[in-house]
């Protein structure tokens, strides 16, 4: 079981490196929005799989509380964008 949470941990890392590289390549705003988005996402996912690796699982609260975080960051960010025109 310990072998696959680190397999996990090691791909999430992989996918977290993709996300940065959309997150800085993009064309468009929106774009970055979403690479920040999916990196915030896939900390979530590496926080609670860590936890558990490590045998602390309450590190899922931890993870609970940035998903929350993302989600009010995103829509201040896309709000903020609603109203005024991104520059490209």
């Amino acid at each position: 079981m310990t072998e696959i949470l680190a397999a996990a941990c090691i791909a999430i890392l992989v996918v977290m490196a993709l996300a940065l590289v959309r997150a800085f390549k993009s064309p468009t705003v929106y774009d970055r929005i979403l690479g920040v988005n999916m990196f915030g996402t896939k900390t979530v996912l590496f926080i609670a799989a860590s936890g558990f690796l490590m045998g602390r699982p309450d590190f899922l609260d931890i993870a609970i509380v940035y998903a929350l975080i993302n989600f009010i960051g995103m829509v201040a960010v896309l709000r903020f964008f609603e109203y005024t025109s991104p520059i490209e």
